[in-house]
């Protein structure tokens, strides 16, 4: 008995490990998902997780920010309701408040786009995040554009990566991974790979003459 427990538990570990990591390694060759399932963080409960989103935007309860990312997390918590019957009104009421959202703050935040940790939205107004995932601790500004380049290709979206700082009116399209680290100065228009550290701007976005903590440059460049 001890043993079959205990060959249990180890395999239920490393599923668990399995997902954690398919969680923080998104990949572009993989299909879009298709939000059949809740991609909410796995290290963590849906109450806490939603504790941890009102301290990342500064425990306001009016902040716009705090219920995007609210109403994505309740619109993934949702879909652990396997039967539709059961689902079918959570998934009405998750609707209403996304569309809520989008008209009247202008932040649009599909349940399908994979959210990381204490994301923080500042301000509100044209912000559209269809990426294929957002890491941790990152920080997205007003007029934002996450999203794909050709509509002949609908799945291809981008990969956002850890700590990344996300300026206003930025622009990041297509089937690209933006590095952990990386900032994105304002009105940016980002269509290449960044490498993790770093900080470009202009359209299209370049790498600046200095990384992220202050030296110059002389890691990998941005074509």
């Amino acid at each position: 008995m001890r043993d079959s427990s205990t060959n249990f538990s180890k395999h239920h570990n490393m599923i668990l490990e399995d997902q954690m990591h398919d969680e923080f390694l998104p990949s572009h060759k993989e299909p879009f998902p298709k939000g059949d399932r809740n991609a909410n963080p796995l290290s963590i409960g849906l109450l806490a997780l939603l504790a941890e989103d009102f301290r990342t935007h500064d425990r306001d309860f009016l902040d716009p920010g705090f219920w995007a990312v609210a109403i994505h997390r309740f619109g993934n918590a949702r879909m652990g309701v396997r039967l539709k019957l059961f689902r079918a009104p959570l998934t009405v009421i998750y609707k209403l408040m996304f569309t809520a959202m989008d008209w009247f703050w202008g932040i649009n935040l599909p349940y399908n786009t994979k959210l990381g940790r204490r994301v923080r939205i500042w301000h509100h107004g044209g912000i559209w995040l269809g990426a294929r995932a957002i890491g941790d601790d990152v920080h997205i500004r007003h007029n934002t554009t996450f999203g794909i380049l050709s509509r002949e290709d609908e799945g291809a979206k981008p990969i956002i990566g850890n700590r990344v700082d996300v300026g206003v009116g930025a622009c990041i399209l297509g089937a690209i991974t933006v590095g952990d680290d990386c900032v994105v100065g304002p009105n940016s228009v980002v269509i290449r790979d960044l490498p993790s550290g770093s900080v470009v701007m202009g359209v299209p976005a370049r790498q600046t003459a200095l990384w992220k903590d202050g030296t110059t440059a002389q890691r990998e460049k941005i074509p």
